[in-house]
């Protein structure tokens, strides 16, 4: 009996440290899904990938950063976009991805999230949204939907829970959108556009948590799946008021913000760099 041939190269096997393999995401869960999303808007768009970087803070989504075979780099819990932000600064050449969850980015590190939002840093954010914090045991967190159950609110969440492409909006993001993992193929093409991009950019993914978020809200992950299917409505240029996460009213998904407006990186070269040149001419001369 002849020996079977062996199994073609996976089209991300570059890309992936296959000695972190098997990986810790559940069964079920999304990440996995928008990890490879990003892995494969990296490769097609053409982007330099030696100098391309992912940047994670702590979390489910946070894991992404020690799988993939870029430099990259596990932060400290809500301070992936600090972090990204000072490569971005000492090194304008790189392509900096932030790949987090809503944890991470927008309770802890959400104070960080704005300010870098309102300077335009020149970074790319994908936020993997599962409704919970699922890595430490399914808690509320900012963006659990009202009456949702948690391990903390077993009653239902009794709170608003945050918009977020109106807080990047808000906040003076340049790029803004919302997929799910059901829409791979559009989630891709987002990714894409967002890296080819100068500005600040902003990708909000929702992602199916079954072992915490689904089990306490009797959701199975192809319920979820159903949902996002269901229960969505793509509609580009939608005003980001209108994106409150209701899948009883229907989610709206699509590219909301796309403008242009200078960089930090530009603001600086034109307002403080003439200054810079000057005073270090003058100190030649002194000199």
């Amino acid at each position: 009996m002849k020996n079977a041939a062996p199994p073609p190269p996976h089209p991300l096997e570059d890309l992936i440290r296959t000695d972190r393999i098997p990986h810790i995401w559940c069964p079920g869960c999304g990440i996995g899904t928008v990890f490879s999303a990003s892995l494969y808007a990296m490769k097609t768009s053409g982007i330099d990938l030696e100098k391309t970087v992912m940047v994670s803070g702590i979390g489910c989504s946070g894991r992404g950063a020690g799988y993939v075979n870029l430099d990259s780099y596990h932060t400290t819990h809500g301070r992936a976009i600090p972090f990204a932000t000072g490569m971005k600064l000492a090194n304008p050449e790189l392509n900096v991805v932030v790949f987090s969850g809503d944890g991470d980015l927008f309770a802890i590190g959400g104070n960080h999230f704005i300010h870098a939002a309102r300077r335009n840093v020149d970074l790319t954010v994908i936020c993997v949204n599962n409704f919970n914090y699922g890595m430490t045991g399914g808690q509320v967190a900012a963006t659990t939907p009202l009456r949702a159950r948690t391990t903390t609110t077993p009653y239902g969440n009794p709170e608003t829970p945050f918009n977020l492409p109106l807080l990047a909006y808000a906040s003076g993001a340049t790029y803004v959108a919302r997929w799910t993992i059901l829409h791979t193929r559009d989630l891709t093409e987002s990714i894409v556009e967002a890296l080819l991009r100068p500005g600040f950019s902003f990708i909000e993914v929702l992602a199916p948590c079954p072992i915490n978020y689904g089990r306490r809200n009797k959701e199975k992950p192809l319920e979820t799946l159903r949902l996002y299917q269901e229960k969505t409505i793509v509609r580009n240029d939608a005003h980001p008021t209108e994106l409150e996460v209701d899948f009883d009213k229907g989610v709206i998904l699509g590219k909301f913000v796309d403008v242009h407006r200078p960089t930090c990186t530009d603001r600086y070269d034109q307002i403080c760099r003439p200054k810079d040149l000057a005073d270090a001419s003058s100190a030649e001369a002194q000199a």
